[in-house]
């Protein structure tokens, strides 16, 4: 089947008029929890083949959540269906306003390699959830775990309601010449451009889930024990391969060199004296972002790690000291596990300095000052982050996950996922009741009574 032809199909199973109901809605979302739960290990072995992910990293960081999205899903899909009531203003007396949510139609959600599973899956949970049909379309280079979610789609969901397309550019090209209804995109600054220029051409409207360089802020008045095993963990997940990974590090001038050991004797703690050969370690997509990775290892000086494993894709956790704005590593996304170190005399230069950069995908910052706190989230923009935290705000269904300015628009998770894929409608119902002065011939005292209303 053609693109257009599943396309067209999709688009009669929607007008049908079945994927609006509540129950169909409900049975859906567990039919995908019990089809993940009955293939656990073969995801999780997919994942392991793709990124060298182990079992308890797979889990937590990919079918984990989105089993905890799903669970939410359920528990809360009647309240998010149920029109909203809202206030109407007395110049629209009487009457009663609501908001419904009406699913989009056929969207098309366009996932990463970096984690398959979850930035396919979590999207779909949203698009099920408000009722749509949906074409999934996996990154290529995560083959394994692309071929496993092209499985279980066809095992639990017609074609008609949700469907996988399998393939590279030629394919991503194809999709994007057809006419959804929606497009959720998660992936690069300048493939996101691409996306959201296709989609103009029908005025479709688009999520996109971007990137850029996130900062990694560490003051004076820092836990640095804590800041140490953070920042190395939201920096090594997934080798570092992780959109709101810790992209560079600012640390204030006093505590630098405190930190840095910290941080050097962190790693050795979780991973050893060779990273590279751990075996739960994980490892880079392919051997083209391998030799990217190590081309900027020369950006600066390697304080820790460093080492390359050429045969297993491997590159050890690395603390990037003597490094400046005007370095290579500075200059794109990193996408792997390096950590550019600059450090600051005051928090103003920071803002100053971010402020002239393109807005980031997530913010950290580690602060035991709450002045120091206020000041970055009241002078820096960014899409997310956390305070003394690293990545885990994208893990709670209860905050909404995604990118402003270069770094992407809209956002999902939880509610707001069930939002992304719905048009929210606006009705206002009126009563017989009649206002004698809404209609011509109009006199001054029809205005006096209309500036009265209309305050």
């Amino acid at each position: 089947m053609s693109t257009l032809e599943l396309l067209q199909a999709q688009r009669a199973y929607f007008q049908s008029g079945v994927t609006r109901d509540y129950h169909f809605r409900l049975n859906q979302l567990d039919t995908l929890k019990r089809i993940i739960l009955k293939h656990e290990e073969r995801i999780a072995e997919a994942l392991k083949t793709d990124l060298n992910k182990s079992f308890f990293e797979a889990y937590e960081t990919e079918i984990g959540i989105v089993l905890m999205e799903i669970s939410h899903a359920q528990k809360h899909l009647k309240k998010w269906m149920k029109p909203q009531k809202v206030k109407t203003p007395f110049a629209s007396f009487p009457g009663q306003s609501r908001i419904y949510h009406d699913p989009y139609g056929v969207v098309l959600i366009m996932s990463p390699w970096n984690y398959p599973f979850l930035l396919t899956i979590s999207p779909l949970v949203g698009a099920i959830a408000a009722g749509n049909c949906a074409i999934l379309k996996p990154g290529s280079y995560s083959e394994a775990t692309a071929r496993i979610m092209d499985e279980l789609i066809r095992e639990a969901f017609d074609p008609r309601y949700i469907s996988v397309v399998l393939g590279g550019r030629a394919v991503n090209t194809d999709l994007l010449q057809q006419q959804f209804d929606c497009i959720f995109f998660t992936g690069s600054v300048n493939v996101g451009k691409t996306v959201m220029s296709a989609a103009a051409r029908y005025l479709t409207p688009v999520i996109l889930e971007l990137g850029g360089k996130s900062p990694c802020i560490v003051d004076e008045t820092a836990d640095l024990d804590l800041a140490a095993k953070r920042i190395a963990w939201g920096k090594c997940i997934n080798s570092g391969q992780t959109c709101i990974a810790p992209d560079y590090l600012l640390v204030q001038e006093k505590v630098k060199d405190k930190l840095l050991e910290k941080l050097k004797q962190t790693l050795t703690s979780f991973w050893g004296q060779e990273p590279q050969n751990h075996p739960d370690y994980p490892k880079i997509i392919n051997p083209a972002h391998f030799e990217r990775l190590a081309q900027l290892l020369k950006s600066g000086k390697i304080y820790c790690g460093g080492q390359c494993n050429l045969k297993d894709l491997k590159i050890a956790p690395t603390l990037l000291d003597a490094v400046d704005w005007d370095s290579p590593v500075m200059q794109e996304e990193i996408f792997g596990p390096i950590l550019p170190v600059l450090s600051f005399s005051t928090l103003k230069e920071v803002s100053d300095l971010l402020q002239e950069k393109p807005k980031p995908l997530a913010l950290y910052l580690f602060t035991s000052s709450k002045e120091n706190e206020q000041f970055i989230m009241n002078h820096v923009s960014f899409g997310g982050g956390g305070v003394n935290e690293t990545l885990m705000h994208m893990v709670t269904p209860y905050l909404p996950f995604g990118g402003v300015g270069n770094s992407g628009m809209g956002h999902y998770h939880g509610k707001y996922s069930f939002e992304a894929f719905s048009h929210q409608k606006s009705v206002l119902k009126k009563w017989r009741y009649e206002t004698p002065t809404r209609y011509a011939p109009y006199s001054k005292n029809h205005l006096k009574i209309l500036k009265m209303v209309m305050k």
